[in-house]
């Protein structure tokens, strides 16, 4: 999702930058309009370098830069119609009245009547100009017409004087774009513990036994619960993805390890979702030199690997426990009867020879299992709509869908 952040000339414009970051955390793509009061604060570059975009500030292209174009002339129209949300943070009482009054005479006046996004406002001003009649008045127009207001705070403002005007709390600010855009904050004070990747079995020095999987399902997974409020703990086999920022990251190799890793770590936790494809079997007794090239076949003593899922559902207690089944044949009949035999709340499963569905692409193809004997069979969408598909499952279960917990 694609937000707006519009910037104008007041001192807690400099605020705006740890807005912005703050929304990129959410998972947001963020694009930064500034009036031209507001540069007086703070830099475009400042914004240019926390969201890698171009930071708009004139209407028709940069001052002394090359004439202006057609491309210039309806980039409002054009950011208008890619944004979600537009939010203005901070909003002076000058622009507060442009906007209550239809004005547009630069950017991001005309962006505000140009988007059919929904607008957050966030003012901040001297406390005399907060509660002039104006003021008020000119923010009863803009809340009539559905425009949403984070109040401003009390306190010791720049100016000198105490009292209503300070800008409200970013956090608070962060907030309320995530309430209007339909995002949750449902999984604030869970721990969720997830594995994600393939493993590698050793057979000599030189080789291993692992298999397809490219992590990205579990990352999805942790990705989306960051976003929704939730501690983190992702426990990795080897993949080439980096890990989500604030997670808390740990590599294994082998069953063995993971094994070990998910002990350590599962006291902690208060979900776990089990999306690693974990070796079933590994070399029984791994070489330690280099297995040399040989004229006639080879062959490999397999033992089974531990089964971490079933492990875990034994020490489950109150926690919720998903597990993840990559099937070839009869998913719903072989699916239901893991979920059953394992022990886990919800089963994840799919069929790895549908196109789309399998290892290492960027979408799948599932049905989510209950143990109540209901399932519910997914089209195919991306590994991150997925996870948030197997999210609110999980707060489901947890009870705490539908409420914001985090703040």
């Amino acid at each position: 999702m694609r937000v707006a952040v519009g910037v104008t000339g007041g001192v807690a414009a400099y605020k705006a930058a740890e807005l912005v970051r703050l929304l990129q955390q959410e998972g947001l793509e963020v694009e930064v309009a500034m009036t031209r009061a507001a540069r007086e604060f703070v830099t475009p570059l400042t914004f240019a370098a926390l969201t890698g975009r171009k930071v708009i500030t004139e209407m028709f292209g940069a001052e002394n830069a090359a004439p202006a174009n057609v491309e210039n002339a309806i980039e409002h129209i054009a950011v208008a119609q890619r944004i979600d949300a537009l939010v203005i943070a901070p909003a002076t009482a000058d622009f507060l009245a442009r906007m209550a009054n239809g004005l547009a005479d630069d950017f991001l006046s005309t962006l505000v009547l140009a988007t059919k996004a929904p607008v957050i406002v966030a003012p901040a001003m001297n406390v005399n100009m907060w509660e002039h009649a104006a003021t008020q008045e000119n923010l009863g127009r803009l809340r009539a017409r559905g425009v949403r207001v984070v109040e401003p705070g009390e306190g010791y403002l720049a100016c000198g004087m105490t009292g209503a005007g300070r800008l409200a709390e970013i956090e608070g600010i962060a907030r309320a774009v995530c309430e209007t855009l339909g995002l949750k904050h449902d999984l604030a004070g869970e721990t969720l513990l997830i594995t994600a990747g393939p493993t590698r079995e050793e057979v000599d020095p030189v080789r291993y036994l692992t298999n397809r999987s490219s992590g990205k399902m579990g990352y999805a997974l942790a990705e989306a619960a960051l976003r929704r409020g939730a501690r983190v703990i992702l426990v990795s086999g080897p993949v080439a993805l980096a890990p989500p920022e604030k997670v808390e990251f740990v590599p294994v190799r082998t069953a063995e390890e993971m094994r070990k890793a998910m002990f350590e770590q599962l006291p902690q936790a208060t979900v776990v979702l089990m999306a690693a494809a974990v070796a079933d079997y590994r070399p029984a007794n791994p070489a330690v030199q280099k297995i040399k090239r040989g004229t006639g076949p080879l062959t490999l003593e397999l033992a089974p690997t531990p089964d971490i899922l079933a492990e875990v559902a034994t020490q489950k207690g109150s926690r919720t426990l998903v597990g993840f089944a990559a099937e070839t044949t009869d998913l719903a009949e072989n699916a239901r009867g893991k979920l059953l035999r394992k022990g886990a709340d919800l089963l994840v499963a799919n069929d790895v020879t549908q196109q789309g569905a399998g290892f290492d692409v960027d979408t799948n193809i599932v049905t989510l299992l209950r143990r109540d004997g209901s399932q519910l069979e997914l089209p195919k969408m991306t590994k991150q709509d997925l996870a948030s598909r197997i999210l609110d499952e999980v707060a489901a279960l947890r009870g705490t869908a539908g409420r914001d917990r985090s703040r």
